[in-house]
């Protein structure tokens, strides 16, 4: 019996000592506008300083065979700050040349 009751209080410690769930982060705003030919608008802002602006825009270029074809060209950037307080930003844009991004925390090759 006393082994039950200590097993009993063993599992109620473990159990309060558990780190509580997070609150999830209150999304303060987010839009979202779609274009009948394809494009977009997209926004979204968060209560712990993140933010995220996108922008889709169709646009025709060549195929390997030379043959149009129509391609969505984003832009945007997106911003946050960590877990020291310091900010954090990307800009970047992806089309037929891939993905761009572009911030002062992306490390630069040496130039020769």
């Amino acid at each position: 019996m006393k082994l039950v009751v200590l097993v009993v209080a063993a599992l109620v410690a473990v159990a309060l000592a558990a780190p509580a769930e997070p609150e999830p982060v209150k999304i303060l705003r987010s839009d979202f506008e779609q274009q009948p030919e394809g494009g977009y608008n997209f926004a979204l802002e968060t209560e712990d300083g993140v933010k995220k602006e996108e922008v889709g825009e169709i646009k025709v270029v060549n195929d390997e065979e030379n043959k149009p074809h129509s391609v969505v060209v984003v832009r945007g950037s997106y911003s946050y700050t960590d877990k020291e307080g310091a900010p954090h930003s990307v800009t970047y844009v992806a089309d037929e040349n891939g993905f761009q991004p572009q911030s002062d925390d992306i490390p630069q090759a040496p130039h020769a």
